[in-house]
């Protein structure tokens, strides 16, 4: 039996998992359990953690996956629609690639995204791929892009790889994003390493050929963070 703030807890981390692909940070987790200190919070953790609900990975910041769920949480699950076998009846959109016979989920092909200087924005899927469960990050929406340019080179993203976003608003500092924003009369996006500094965003390339861009944080809009990729050789 858990106790009502363990299952509070529990029931936050998975909630925001679902929807961000990452846990949230202790503070968050204080500011929703309503407690005064992070201790709580750490006693919390330990006690889910020893009752198997769920597991800290080491050498990792605001690392937890949750291994199960109690029935009470199970019933409310979040249900992605996109999962294999939900896609509506009828003819595949053009250029998507079948997974009968294969061990993957359909994730939307969007385009390109710029990984040196400025492309157009996304507009629409114009495929769908099958990508392994192991690249993929919760059961959250994901997307692909095809790399387009050599500035995140260095981070081992090179042009013409597809990478695979976890749709989400939130980043960390360090996570590389698929991010937007408005540059004169263009609306640009593009894939860098987010990094937030007070009021401003600094979006760094991975080769030292590109200038960082610094933004304000409100002209910024986070739409995703890399979690796998795949290459053609």
């Amino acid at each position: 039996m858990l106790t009502q703030k363990q299952l509070d807890l529990l029931q936050f981390i998975h909630t925001r998992l679902q929807r961000e692909g990452v846990p949230p940070s202790f503070d968050e987790m204080k500011e929703a359990l309503d407690l005064r200190s992070k201790s709580g919070i750490h006693r919390l953790i330990t006690a889910l953690e020893e009752r198997g609900f769920i597991r800290r990975l080491a050498h990792k910041a605001r690392a937890i996956e949750i291994v199960k769920l109690p029935e009470s949480l199970e019933n409310k699950s979040f249900r992605p629609k996109v999962i294999d076998g939900d896609r509506p009846d009828g003819p595949r959109p053009r250029g998507s690639v079948s997974v009968e016979g294969s061990a993957g989920n359909l994730v939307p092909l969007l385009g390109k995204v710029a990984a040196g200087g400025p492309i157009h924005a996304i507009s629409e899927a114009r495929a769908e791929i099958t990508v392994p469960p192991n690249l993929l990050a919760g059961n959250g929406p994901h997307y692909a892009l095809e790399v387009d340019g050599d500035s995140m080179i260095e981070a081992g993203i090179n042009p013409g790889d597809v990478v695979i976003i976890r749709e989400g608003t939130m980043a960390e500092n360090g996570d590389i994003v698929v991010a937007a924003f408005q540059d004169h009369d263009e609306y640009v996006v593009t894939l860098k390493k987010f990094f937030l500094r007070d009021s401003r965003v600094a979006l760094k390339a991975a080769n030292p050929r590109y200038e960082d861009r610094i933004l304000p944080r409100d002209q910024v809009e986070v739409q995703g963070r890399l979690v796998g990729l795949i290459r053609s050789y």
